[in-house]
C-alpha cells in the first residue's frame, strides 16, 4: 500500500509540474548581477572621455584641412571661365566632398553617453563664424 501512495504522490507531483509548464508559466533563469567595480567604471569613463577628446581634435584638424581645400577649389574655379573647366577642379571638388563626408560621419560617432554640460556655460566663438 505504501508503494501505491508513493506512486500516486509522484504522479500528482509530476502531472502538476507538467500542468504548470503547459500553461506557459514563465520559467526564470538565474540572473547574474553585472555590477561594475567603481575603479573600473572610472577608468572606462576616462577612456571614453579621452576617445571623445581625440575624436573632437580629429574633427578640428580635418575641418581645417577641409577649409583649406575649399579655398583652393574656389581659387581654381575663379581661374576658369565658362568654356573651360579643368580636370584638377573636378578632382579637388571630389576631395572636398570625401573629406566633408568623413568629418560628418565623425561628428555622428560620439563615444559613450552624452556628456552633461552646464547650460549656463558660454562657448567662445571659434575661428569660423556660425
Amino acid at each position: 500500500m505504501s508503494g501505491k501512495v508513493c506512486l500516486i504522490t509522484a504522479l500528482v507531483l509530476f502531472s502538476g509540474g507538467a500542468a504548470l509548464l503547459a500553461t506557459g508559466a514563465p520559467v526564470k533563469a538565474p540572473q547574474f548581477e553585472t555590477r561594475q567595480d567603481p575603479a573600473q567604471k572610472e577608468m572606462q569613463d576616462r577612456m571614453m572621455k579621452e576617445a571623445n577628446k581625440k575624436r573632437q581634435q580629429d574633427i578640428r584638424d580635418e575641418t581645417d584641412k577641409l577649409f583649406q581645400l575649399a579655398s583652393e577649389l574656389k581659387a581654381a574655379v575663379d581661374k576658369t571661365n565658362e568654356n573651360l573647366l579643368s580636370l584638377d577642379v573636378v578632382r579637388k571638388a571630389d576631395e572636398v566632398e570625401k573629406l566633408a563626408r568623413k568629418v560628418k560621419d565623425k561628428m555622428k560617432d560620439a563615444i559613450g553617453p552624452p556628456q552633461k554640460t552646464d547650460p549656463l556655460q558660454k562657448t567662445l566663438p571659434g575661428p569660423y563664424p556660425h
